[in-house]
């Protein structure tokens, strides 16, 4: 493609380069939840700050991980992976915040994506429908455990990514609601976990860069739960996802560097 920042190895969205970034990354939407990732980091340094795209780099247990924001929804999220991947990181964990659909989920609670609905539009000009939206496996376990280390109340299963946060929440009101209304009605039918608006795109295009993505969300609360006078308590404190996202990238690090010298030892 023409290289718009006038520097081959500048991002153009992101301002970053090759060694700005570690191999190690997590994805929140909001620029401002960078800052408050990053102080889970040792030697946490601003690196960019552009548009929605605010990173910074560190270290965890020794080893170079970085933070960077997304903004809201698919484009923007897949044009942050795929320049991420171009300065050489291979894993990302997304963490964001989601609205429970099935009732089992409640505000406070983590979701812990395996897959995701793509009802939205940025997945569509990368691969087919047919093809699922699949987070790696590797991370998916990893997010699993650290939730259970950490005591948290988590939920593994599909979540809903769609392009429209009002075409969820105000669906009668929306010239096409007989479509909303209907596979809504379909996605709690098939135990659908949450809704949110970036994993699709960012599992379609982590499979088409070959490189690893999961993703892990605060609960914020449950339409449903309220819709039948259940209890739904409305949770915006995001910590607890960040500490589940961070440990899950000291673990999938360890992993990493635990089967490099398994792999350095049988070549010896």
């Amino acid at each position: 493609m023409q290289n718009y920042s006038g520097d081959i190895n500048l991002q153009y969205h992101t301002q970053l380069r090759p060694g700005d970034v570690g191999e190690y990354v997590i994805l929140p939407g909001d620029p401002k939840r960078c800052k408050k990732i990053a102080e889970h980091f040792e030697d946490a340094t601003l690196i960019a700050d552009n548009r929605e795209y605010v990173t910074y780099t560190g270290f965890l247990d020794g080893v170079k991980v970085s933070v960077t924001s997304t903004g809201i929804g698919g484009p923007s999220a897949s044009i942050a992976l795929e320049e991420l991947v171009n300065c050489g990181a291979h894993t990302f964990v997304r963490v964001g915040t989601c609205g429970g659909i099935d009732l089992d989920v409640k505000g406070g609670d983590i979701v812990i994506a395996t897959g995701a609905i793509r009802m939205e539009g940025t997945s569509k000009e990368y691969a087919p429908i047919e093809y699922p939206a699949v987070a790696d496996i590797d991370v998916v376990n990893a997010l699993r455990g650290a939730g259970k280390k950490l005591g948290y109340t988590c939920h593994t299963g599909v979540v809903q990514c769609k392009d429209s946060f009002y075409g969820q929440h105000d669906p009668q009101l929306m010239p096409v609601s007989y479509e909303l209304m209907n596979k809504w009605e379909a996605w709690k039918k098939m135990g659908c976990k949450a809704s949110e608006m970036e994993s699709a795109a960012l599992f379609i295009v982590a499979n088409y860069r070959k490189v690893r993505c999961g993703s892990c969300f605060l609960v914020v609360g449950n339409q449903e739960r309220n819709a039948l006078g259940m209890e739904n308590p409305i949770v915006h404190d995001t910590e607890a996802a960040i500490t589940v996202g961070v440990e899950a990238l000291k673990m999938l690090i360890r992993e990493d560097l635990e089967e490099t010298n398994i792999i350095a030892s049988s070549i010896s």
